[in-house]
């Protein structure tokens, strides 16, 4: 659907019954709209306000009007908000106001406006805003068990010290009693800040219970190793913590050294919750890492419910990755201890099923069967490898049935799915993204319905947004539409210039689904542009390479140069790494010097060597390529395919092979 025929539906749209009386033609407006999403950058509050009149009657101005009043919202009157608010009622914008202004009121501690304000709230996807709820209700009603568990787990996640969910725990802690949050649920948060290196949300957390810790917190952080050697003892409940605190930020630099203190010297004088939270964090950062004594610190600990979510994870990579082949006992106990919802997550019950099948026993087997079977699905990299443990290969399903006009119609006519469209085809693809997610996801309880949102992917499919077309697709929970999902754009080009270099397309294709979404414009945030995602140094040297005369970086946007380097990139790096596709895609994502230290230690299932990357991005980057290429694979044959002869296994490099290419970036 080309841009002019997305203009025309729009204002057809938004000329319907209910809507404004006045609408501009399409293309009128649109050079004012672009600069004011330019004067919002830079908070040019005076342009943002003669540039309004010019965009009135626009089909996004309501965008235009949110710019225009949010970045003065500081000092704008409740009548200036409330008639915004009822001008723009039932769009993303109006919903996205009340967000920013609900948090103005939690500033202002206006609890009056806010009681009333929050209950029109639709996206409720704000933490700071149902902190500041929660904070209203506790005033309102006094504390209750189930407050408190949502302002700990709030709480707990926060990474920086925000006002709303301080404000909150703040507000529980320091009398006993039902429904409060106690002592050691704050010293945990600043176990878990000073962990993630967040020393100012420790400090907060440290300031509610023993504001006279702080410069014992400023010690240990300018210098945990002379802290824990200088002359204190861990006598109180307070230096114990503190003690904690500092062996944890030992061990974020050097684990061998924090473990070396824990057993010497601070082990007898630390509560076996504290010793145990400790071995974890030791474990971890071990972990992280890759260093081999990670499995033997976390077997250090006594009681595995001591450890956090985050440490459990970590505690089920060290044991996959052990020298002897997986340690079974130790991730079926790990897996135990960890939160239902975490337990839930498909790696963990993926691997959860392995270590029972592994442990043995016909209970256990059995119940190995089921939670495989639970998973199984062509969804995912975890879902797709249940399959293959279960004895299946991974065959795409049906498609669902045919959309009826009714279904494309309402898509067609929804207004926020419209203004979506038209925000990215004018060059405002976050703003257009936003709209389209609130309209998908979140403009009513639980969002759209299988069907509708097969209905909007669809329509996002016919206007060539790919990426719209793949995510909206992609959050149906029982139709699986694997056109939708798996798109083919350029197929002539993608296909051709793969075999011609000795490519797999369906590698190609679940390496662009991952890096693009297939959005030819895209850039990211360090300078990788196009379908491919390519960097210039990048681009530049595979140009050489490939012997591509005369090639400039403003190039790379263009479809059939992004393709013929990106493919010529990744046909080297794959060479590079012996033909592995789960090392050639870490590779692809993080630079080849990383894989190349990564694949060093025991040989082991890929699987289980992608759940160890260390880095999150990477990590996740890895499965869902490796996931998307079987999927196009027998979306692109028509035949069964398996995840698992793609994976292989991974190790060290065999020093009969040449060595790696020294200058490949």
């Amino acid at each position: 659907m080309k841009l002019r025929t997305i203009l025309t539906l729009l204002a057809a749209v938004l000329a319907g019954p209910g809507q404004a009386q006045h609408v501009l033609p399409p293309g009128r407006g649109d050079d004012a709209l672009l600069e004011m999403a330019k004067a919002f950058e830079r908070n040019d509050r005076a342009r943002l306000a003669q540039l309004l009149p010019e965009v009135h009657g626009h089909a996004l101005e309501p965008w235009a009007a949110y710019w225009e009043l949010r970045a003065r919202l500081e000092t704008a009157t409740p009548q200036e908000v409330q008639e915004f608010l009822t001008r723009y009622a039932g769009t993303y914008q109006e919903d996205r106001l009340r967000n920013d202004w609900l948090l103005q009121l939690g500033l202002r501690r206006d609890w009056a406006t806010f009681a009333q304000e929050y209950p029109r709230f639709r996206m409720n996807d704000d933490p700071q805003v149902r902190c500041y709820a929660l904070a209203v209700q506790q005033q309102r009603e006094g504390a209750s068990p189930a407050l408190a568990e949502e302002v700990r787990r709030l709480w707990f996640a926060q990474r920086d010290p925000e006002d709303a969910c301080t404000l909150a725990a703040r507000g529980l802690v320091g009398e006993v009693g039902r429904g409060r949050l106690a002592e050691a649920d704050v010293w945990r948060k600043a176990r878990l800040a000073t962990e993630h290196n967040r020393p100012q949300a420790a400090a907060a957390a440290v300031e509610m219970v023993e504001p006279e810790a702080l410069s014992g917190l400023k010690e240990l952080n300018a210098s945990p190793t002379k802290f824990l050697t200088s002359r204190v003892f861990a006598a109180s409940r307070t230096r114990k913590e503190l003690v904690v605190l500092a062996l944890i930020r030992l061990a974020s630099s050097d684990s061998e050294k924090a473990a070396a203190q824990l057993e010497n010297k601070w082990g007898p004088m630390l509560s076996p919750e504290e010793r145990n939270w400790v071995w974890g964090a030791i474990g971890k950062q071990a972990a992280t890492r890759l260093e081999p004594e990670a499995a033997g610190y976390y077997a250090r600990v006594s009681r595995d419910s001591d450890l956090s979510d985050d440490m459990l994870a970590w505690k089920v990579r060290a044991a996959l990755r052990t020298a002897g082949g997986p340690q079974w006992k130790s991730i079926l106990a790990a897996t135990d201890a960890m939160s239902e919802e975490l337990r839930r997550e498909p790696a963990w019950t993926y691997w959860r099923a392995r270590a029972l099948m592994g442990v043995g026993g016909d209970d256990r087997r059995e119940e190995s069967r089921r939670l495989l079977a639970a998973l199984a699905s062509p969804r995912g990299f975890y879902e797709q490898l249940a399959l293959e443990e279960l004895g299946h290969r991974i065959v795409l399903p049906a498609r669902p049935a045919p959309l009826t006009d009714e279904e494309r119609e309402a898509a067609r006519l929804n207004p926020g799915l419209a203004r979506g469209l038209q925000a990215i085809a004018l060059g405002l693809r976050p703003e257009g993204v936003r709209e389209w997610n609130y309209t998908t996801n979140l403009h009513r309880p639980g969002g759209m319905n299988d069907r509708e949102l097969l209905a909007a992917a669809q329509l996002a499919c016919d206007s060539q947004v790919w990426d719209r077309c793949i995510n909206t697709s992609e959050r149906t929970k029982v139709e699986f539409d694997v056109q939708q999902r798996f798109p083919t754009p350029h197929q002539a080009s993608v296909v051709r210039r793969s075999q011609d270099i000795g490519l797999d397309p369906a590698y190609v294709y679940g390496l662009i689904r991952q890096e693009s979404r297939f959005v030819t414009d895209a850039r990211s945030h360090v300078g990788a542009s196009g379908l491919m995602q390519v960097m210039p140094g990048t681009a530049r040297w595979t140009a050489r390479r490939i012997g591509l005369q005369g090639f400039k970086v403003d190039q790379l946007n263009d479809r059939e140069t992004n393709i013929a380097i990106g493919t010529g990139y990744l046909k080297l790096v794959l060479d590079d790494f012996g033909g592995s596709m789960p090392l050639a895609a870490a590779a692809y994502n993080a630079g080849p010097s990383r894989p190349r230290a990564w694949r060093n230690g025991p040989v082991m299932d890929a699987a289980a060597w992608a759940e160890n990357v260390p880095f999150g991005e990477t990590r996740d980057y890895v499965k869902k390529v490796l996931a998307n290429t079987t999927a196009y694979a027998a979306l692109l044959t028509g035949q069964p395919q398996s995840l698992k002869a793609r994976l292989g296994s991974v190790g060290p490099r065999d020093a009969s092979l040449p060595e790696p290419s020294a200058d490949l970036p």
